[in-house]
């Protein structure tokens, strides 16, 4: 199989694009940002927290059988999205009850936006 050469990117390629962010992430930003897209980037999860966004709250019983999964595998996924700052949880009785950050959700958005 040839190689493909890596071409020279021109200067006037690069000054058309405006840039994800107006100025650079702090090491921390982009650690708490990474944090956030690592969690989004598994298919359950991101099937999860829609789930936990189309409404007010809910129970991590109600999440079981809309993802097919196990309670010990919807722990997981919110425990990463937890940490990650999506959601956030009130224990209640011997159940969570998940709600959404929209804080946190609007600016993983606002970083992709140019």
């Amino acid at each position: 199989m040839a190689r493909r050469a890596l071409g020279v990117v021109e200067d006037a390629l690069v000054e058309c694009c405006s840039p994800l962010a107006q100025e650079a992430l702090s090491a921390e930003e982009a650690h708490a940002m990474a944090l956030v897209y690592a969690a989004l980037a598994d298919p359950v999860r991101l099937r999860l927290l829609s789930l936990v966004a189309s409404v007010d709250e809910i129970c991590s019983c109600n999440l079981e059988g809309p993802l097919a999964k196990s309670q010990p595998t919807v722990s997981h996924h919110t425990r990463i999205l937890a940490e990650a700052g999506l959601i956030v949880g009130q224990k209640r009785g011997r159940w969570m009850w998940w709600s959404v950050v929209p804080d946190r959700l609007k600016a993983a958005a606002a970083f992709l936006q140019p």
